[in-house]
């Protein structure tokens, strides 16, 4: 007759791997090994380097992750990422599951895509969790989004999580990342697009009223506060779902299905 209890160091069958094994599987960690990944372009997302920690080696990897674009944050040693008993050496680079383009590849990318209609841009401004990013990222294949600008900063890296969590979606998008987002809407305008943000207020367009025809980007807020302040003045025209309950807002993830489907339906 079995007590219930599973043996210590043991999973019950069926279960996912530890925290720490997730953890490992989408980091690389040590000097030579961060190095060699950041002479493969678009290959790391974010590099974490140990507060206190410096040296030739150490300044390199900073330099590099300058140069390239790479998203760096100093951090104290208990927030590397991983277990007490990985030597890291002080850095930690966090792997990029799809490549990442530049804005300007993925503009030249869009502009030799045939897709029927006008072109569509998915811009997501501060998307932090990694589930909600990979659901977007799911839902904008399913409406024929294929190309997607994230901010560099205050954003979820695509990791493996991102990844899985869009079923694969992540891998058929042209994915970029840029500093300052209110600039890129800028550079886009100048482009020909229509910069449509979506808020949750009564006051903006319903996404039934509004007219999407022409090249268009929606831009989809971070989770809790919305798009920025500085990013929504860049918007053309702010659009929103009509709710008949009173809520005040809709999942990010669900309210960019709702909004890319309607995009896309006059096609």
């Amino acid at each position: 007759m079995s007590s219930g209890r599973r043996q210590a160091g043991k999973q019950r069958p069926g279960a996912g791997p530890r925290k720490e094994e997730q953890a490992e599987r989408d980091l690389i960690w040590g000097l030579n090994s961060v190095l060699e990944a950041l002479r493969q372009p678009g290959s790391v997302s974010e590099i974490l380097v140990q507060r206190g920690k410096a040296g030739p080696r150490i300044q390199a990897i900073v330099d590099r992750a300058r140069q390239d674009g790479v998203r760096l944050r100093f951090v104290a040693a208990d927030r590397m990422g991983l277990p007490g008993r990985c030597r890291h050496q002080g850095v930690v680079a966090r792997r990029t599951a799809a490549r990442l383009y530049s804005l300007e590849e993925l503009l030249d990318h869009l502009a030799s895509a045939r897709q029927p209609g006008d072109p569509r841009l998915l811009v997501l401004d501060s998307i932090q969790d990694p589930r909600n990013l990979g659901s977007i990222l799911r839902s904008a294949v399913a409406a024929g989004f294929g190309h997607v600008i994230m901010t560099r900063e205050r954003s979820a890296p695509v990791t493996g999580t991102v990844v899985r969590t869009s079923a694969g979606a992540a891998a058929r998008l042209c994915l970029c990342q840029v500093v300052n987002l209110a600039e890129t809407l800028k550079y886009l305008k100048e482009k020909g697009f229509w910069i449509f943000g979506a808020v949750a207020s009564p006051g903006a367009t319903s996404i039934y009223d509004a007219d999407f025809s022409g090249p268009a980007c929606l831009v989809i807020g971070s989770e809790g506060r919305g798009i920025r302040p500085l990013v929504q003045r860049q918007c053309d025209h702010l659009v929103t779902i009509p709710m008949r309950a009173e809520m005040d807002s809709l999942n990010a993830s669900v309210a960019a299905a709702i909004i890319m489907f309607e995009m896309v339906r006059p096609r």
